[in-house]
C-alpha cells in the first residue's frame, strides 16, 4: 500500500537507506532539506518504494514542481522498477494537488499510453577503464580544445568554496539571466557546504599557473557510485582558454579506472550537450510528468503566474 507522508512524519534513516541502495544524490533527505524544505513523500512497504513530493502553492491552490538543482527524483524502489509500479506511485499523489511538472528518474518506466510524458537528455560516461582509453574516445574537437587549455598553462585549485563558484557564476553568465534570484543562489551556497561538509560534495577551480584568480570552478556531487556536475562558473578568459573542458578532463582523470559514472547533468540544450557527449559519455533519457486538473479559471490564472516568471 501507497501511503503519503508529511514531512514530520518521514523516517529519515529508513529513507535515507532506501535511497543509499537505489536513489541519486537529489533524493537524499539532507539534500531535500536544503533544496525544498518541508517536503512529503509518497511510501510503500515500510520504505521499498519511495517518491518525493515538492509541492507548493499559488492563488490557493496546491501544485507539485521541481526544485531548484534537482534534476531528477521520482520513483526509487529497492526491487526492479516496471511501468506499473511507477503509474501507481503517479496515481497515488493525492488529490490536492491539482497540477503538477515534474521530472522523474531514468530507471522510471511508462506504458506507451500514459498520458503527460515527456523525455529529456542527460550525458553519462562510465569512468571505470583507464584514462587513456576514456581520453581516445573524445571527439576530436574536445582534443584540440583540450590541447588548447593544456598550453595555456592551467592549474587544478582545491581551495575553492561553493560561494566562489557562485560569484563567479553570478558576475559572467548569470548577469545576463533573470531566472535566479539571490535567494536561489543563497540556497546554491548552502547546498554546497552541507555537501561538502557531509563528504558528499568537493569543488574545484582553474586558475593560470602563479595567478591566483579564478577562470572557471565548478561544484560536483557524490554518491551512489556517481559524480555530478552540479553547478559550475566560467569567465570570458576561461571560455577562451578552455579552462571548463582543462576542468571536467582533470576530474575524469582523477577518477578513471574506478566503478564510478559521471553524470554530465544534461542537457536539452543542444551547444552543451554537444559539449558534453564530446567527451565521449552516453545520451541517457529521463522522463518529466506533468498533469493539470484545474478548472478554466485555475488555468488561467497559472498562465498568468509562468507569464510572470518568464518575465
Amino acid at each position: 500500500m501507497i501511503q503519503y507522508l508529511t514531512h514530520k512524519q518521514i523516517d529519515k534513516n529508513k529513507w535515507d537507506a532506501t535511497i543509499a541502495e537505489c536513489g541519486n544524490i537529489y533524493a537524499y533527505s539532507w539534500y531535500l532539506d536544503v533544496v525544498h524544505p518541508d517536503w512529503g513523500a509518497l511510501v510503500e512497504d515500510d520504505y521499498q518504494s519511495v517518491m518525493p513530493m515538492t509541492g507548493g502553492k499559488k492563488f490557493g491552490v496546491d501544485y507539485l514542481y521541481q526544485p531548484y538543482f534537482v534534476q531528477q527524483l521520482g520513483v526509487f524502489s529497492k526491487q526492479p522498477l516496471t511501468a506499473e509500479k511507477t503509474e501507481m506511485f503517479l496515481q497515488a499523489i493525492p488529490k490536492k494537488y491539482r497540477f503538477a511538472e515534474i521530472r522523474l528518474n531514468e530507471h522510471n518506466l511508462f506504458s506507451e499510453s500514459t498520458q503527460g510524458v515527456e523525455y529529456h537528455r542527460n550525458v553519462l560516461l562510465d569512468l571505470n577503464k583507464s584514462y587513456e582509453e576514456i581520453r581516445s574516445n573524445y571527439h576530436q574537437n574536445t582534443k584540440r580544445n583540450l590541447a588548447k587549455a593544456e598550453s595555456n598553462q592551467l592549474q587544478i585549485v582545491d581551495t575553492v568554496i561553493p560561494y566562489h563558484v557562485v560569484a563567479l557564476f553570478t558576475d559572467n553568465r548569470g548577469a545576463l539571466l533573470d531566472k535566479w534570484g539571490d535567494a536561489e543562489y543563497a540556497r546554491l551556497t548552502a547546498l554546497g557546504k552541507v555537501a561538502v561538509r557531509r563528504n558528499s560534495a568537493f569543488i574545484l577551480g582553474v586558475t593560470e599557473k602563479g595567478v591566483g584568480e579564478l577562470l572557471s570552478a565548478a561544484i560536483f556531487m557524490k554518491a551512489n557510485g556517481r559524480i555530478t556536475f552540479l553547478f559550475s562558473g566560467l569567465k570570458q578568459e576561461g571560455k577562451d582558454k578552455q579552462a571548463m573542458t582543462f576542468l571536467l578532463d582533470n576530474t575524469i582523470q582523477r577518477f578513471a579506472n574506478q566503478p564510478v559514472i559521471f553524470d554530465f547533468e544534461g542537457s536539452d540544450d543542444e551547444n552543451l550537450a554537444r559539449f558534453y557527449l564530446g567527451f565521449g559519455g552516453n545520451e541517457v533519457k529521463y522522463p518529466s510528468y506533468t498533469f493539470n486538473n484545474l478548472s478554466a479559471i485555475g488555468k488561467g490564472l497559472l498562465k498568468v503566474w509562468k507569464g510572470r516568471k518568464s518575465e
